[in-house]
């Protein structure tokens, strides 16, 4: 079980990065907000999961599971209200006659 829960905790990590470098490199926000609210969900999942399996059948491996079971209902959720609140405020997103623009 050490094993599959360190290769959990390693990929959730893998996935925090892709986060990490998808919130730096997409041009607007809601492409950074897509990116973080799947990934970001992914990446917390599999790095409780490897907790969990770590921990072994305890209260805390329960507790845990709870709390991934709300990020994984909340997460999404919050991601969605944040972009619908920024269409409504008039945030346009990006597009390729955009970047043209700049140039």
């Amino acid at each position: 079980m050490a094993i599959a829960g360190t290769a959990l905790i390693g990929l959730g990590l893998f996935f925090m990065a892709v986060t990490a470098i998808g919130l730096i490199r997409l041009p607007d926000f809601y492409a950074r907000t897509h990116a973080v609210s799947k990934t970001d969900t992914l990446g917390i999942g599999l790095l409780l999961g490897g907790l969990v399996l770590h921990e072994g059948a305890t209260l805390v491996s329960l507790k845990i599971v709870l709390g991934l079971l709300f990020i994984f209902i909340a997460n999404p959720v919050a991601a969605h209200v944040l972009a619908r609140s920024a269409l409504q405020v008039g945030i346009m997103p990006w597009t390729r006659r955009d970047s043209a623009k700049e140039r």
